[in-house]
């Protein structure tokens, strides 16, 4: 694996701006769908800036012991969570933190244009996302941030997933 690429809180919301001055320049959604959990900040700043709807939709990727570092079967859920209408869903723009492989945007698209509740109402959809890394097979619509390598990204909250509750309980002592 390559060397990490560390981003800090600022440097973060500063891409986020540039993906929407991006996307406005070419695109006017009508509904945002974040594929969780790496799209949940990006959808919460993107909504608050163009004023829209969210949805999102939850995707694991299973991989087998010894396959860390390798992208397994994505398994989606059953449905979108979501307030928006269905009509809402005319314009989309699917919204991931980054492109790694490029899998998870792909097959995003084709499980949204399938999916009952919504499909008859989708007109067009476009992609988005802060970073593509070199070996990534998928080009999206929107990206502030292309790689001319594959560093593992280390995002702002990334952090948390080595913290324990015990940790930040003794911390705010």
């Amino acid at each position: 694996m390559e060397k990490k690429l560390i981003i800090n809180f600022e440097e973060y919301l500063e891409t986020v701006e540039k993906l929407a001055l991006d996307i406005n320049k070419e695109f006017k959604p009508t509904v945002l769908v974040g594929i969780m959990r790496g799209a949940a900040p990006i959808i919460d700043i993107l909504s608050r800036i163009f004023k829209l709807p969210t949805a999102y939709i939850v995707i694991q990727s299973y991989s087998g012991k010894g396959m860390e570092d390798q992208q397994g079967e994505l398994v989606f859920a059953r449905d979108i969570s979501s307030i928006a209408r269905e009509e809402d869903f005319e314009r989309v723009l699917i919204v991931d933190d980054l492109s790694d492989t490029g899998l998870t945007l792909n097959k995003s698209i084709d499980w949204l244009k399938k999916y009952p509740p919504v499909k008859k109402y989708i007109k067009e959809i476009k992609t988005a996302c802060l970073w593509k890394k070199k070996s990534s097979k998928f080009n999206p619509d929107f990206c502030p941030v292309k790689l001319n390598s594959d560093p593992w990204i280390v995002q702002p909250t990334e952090h948390y997933e080595e913290l324990s509750l015990k940790e930040i309980i003794a911390k705010h002592k």
